[in-house]
């Protein structure tokens, strides 16, 4: 059984070309004829077989690799060929390889210089690039991986106007439309590339795209970026509290600290119920910088970085939602909050409903721990069958409220009133509804008419300071009313 040669080729055909030339006793097969590049190997080989027939008979790419890999371990059988060399376009595709291994086939892979290796060096040659950069390549369909800005971007296959136009959107994201960049085209006799220097809002407005035309990208410093990425502000961050950095933010601590991450979480909360999009994506970023300012000065002790706290939140949510990433089946939204708890549980391994308690932090708001201590008690039955028969415990509280306010017990009264709050989460809970928000609600509810009684206080020439509390009270009533009306 003849071995199989794979020969990777971009634009170096001459190299390429070497290597054809010192095989002996040797078939040779070619990806495609249809290219400038590989069409050069028609008139410098004899008998040389084209695979261009099953681009026409397959029906998709992986139909194509499939008939591509027949093809190649069928010729290998050939017992009077010591070698099938196999010319490709670029990398070989890996489901052909991998097929060519799996048949118990020898198979051997050449080195090549890529389109974007020689797209690179015929733009150095022209003076449109400094050698001294770091190149990094990445096909069309691939720029979600791009990462570092700092980095030459070398952008393949752009074969069409409409690729061209989505890689400029994407590189939209980093680099300002004005940004100078290096489009390199394949001459059409393939003996190398045709550079020129354009705007990155070009790129989709030229005459001539080819599958191996090349976006050269330059480097550019995340900190010059008109939009950035989280990276750059890590970046910022790491360079505020370096030496020489700021004298402020390198004094912070967690504990300096905790106080502005739940002002910011506040803020958030405001913006989303002033539902104003603008002021949210500046408070996001508010609270965004809290989290880095955390996650830096645990990177300068060595303890985790941000990756390690994207790799923790992206495997509690895969393990989490196993109706999404495995097999489990849920029918709505009510059992994936019961699967979420019992592998919440599992996961923190909370075997009683004490560890389960223990497990809510006590920094929380008090009417937001209520709600979440009690929602564990029920968890395992021990709560009220309904809101209504909740109800009347909270008519007792508020007799025993009033009972210790005759006592006059200072001590006594705050316990009640403590039983009071909570005997009401109780019911709002059991009505699914969040006692925070309601009690904020109420609250902006009595600012809104406590500003519209004054406002007809002040129209009749009045002021507060001067009435008695019914006056007062005549005139909340009408706010009330009015407040109702609008």
């Amino acid at each position: 059984m003849a071995d199989i040669i794979i020969i990777q080729t971009g634009a170096d055909f001459q190299s390429a070309l070497q290597r054809i030339c010192a095989l002996k006793s040797t078939v040779f097969r070619i990806q495609t004829e249809q290219h400038p590049f590989m069409a050069r190997f028609r008139d410098a080989i004899d008998g040389l077989i084209s695979m261009d027939g099953l681009y026409e008979s397959s029906d998709d790419f992986d139909a194509l690799n499939e008939s591509i890999a027949r093809e190649l371990i069928l010729a290998a059988q050939n017992p009077d060929v010591e070698h099938i060399a196999y010319i490709t376009l670029g990398r070989i595709n890996p489901d052909v390889l991998r097929a060519v291994h799996a048949s118990g086939t020898a198979v051997s892979v050449t080195p090549f210089a890529g389109f974007g290796e020689c797209a690179y060096s015929a733009a150095i040659s022209n003076g449109l690039i400094t050698p001294d950069e770091i190149i990094t390549e990445l096909p069309a369909n691939r720029l979600e991986r791009i990462a570092d800005t700092d980095e030459l971007h070398a952008i393949t296959e752009i074969d069409s106007p409409l690729t061209a136009s989505e890689v400029k959107l994407v590189l939209g994201e980093y680099y300002p439309d004005e940004y100078d960049v290096v489009f390199a085209v394949p001459y059409e006799d393939g003996s190398g590339y045709d550079t020129r220097r354009i705007r990155l809002f070009e790129l989709d407005r030229l005459k001539k795209y080819d599958a191996a035309a090349v976006l050269l990208v330059p480097p550019m410093k995340d900190i010059e970026l008109p939009r950035h990425s989280v990276e750059g502000l890590m970046q910022v961050m790491h360079r505020l509290r370096a030496p020489g950095g700021c004298p402020w933010d390198a004094e912070q601590t967690h504990e300096s600290l905790k106080k502005s991450l739940l002002e910011e979480c506040y803020e958030v909360i405001d913006a989303i119920d002033r539902n104003d999009s603008d002021d949210m994506c500046e408070e996001l970023g508010d609270l965004l910088l809290q989290i880095a300012f955390h996650v830096v000065i645990e990177e300068e002790h060595a303890a985790f970085s941000l990756r390690d706290v994207a790799t923790g939140i992206v495997n509690k949510m895969i393990y989490r939602h196993p109706h999404v990433f495995g097999s489990t089946h849920v029918e709505n939204s009510d059992e994936v909050l019961a699967n979420w708890e019992v592998l919440k549980k599992r996961e923190k391994h909370q075997s009683t409903v004490a560890s389960a308690m223990d497990s809510v932090p006590k920094s929380f708001p008090s009417l937001l721990r209520a709600y979440k201590i009690q929602k564990k008690a029920a968890d395992v039955g021990f709560d009220w069958d309904s809101a209504e028969q909740a109800l009347p415990k909270v008519h007792e509280e508020a007799d025993e409220v009033l009972e210790a306010i005759k006592e006059g017990d200072g001590a006594h009264i705050e316990d009640e009133i403590g039983d009071l709050f909570f005997a009401a989460v109780n019911v709002a809970r059991l009505k699914k509804v969040d006692p925070d928000l309601a009690l904020t609600a109420a609250t902006d509810k009595f600012e809104k008419r406590f500003k519209l009684t004054e406002k007809l206080i002040l129209e009749d020439g009045k002021r507060f300071e001067d009435m008695t509390l019914p006056e007062m009270d005549e005139y909340w009533e009408k706010a009330k009313a009015l407040f109702k009306v609008e």
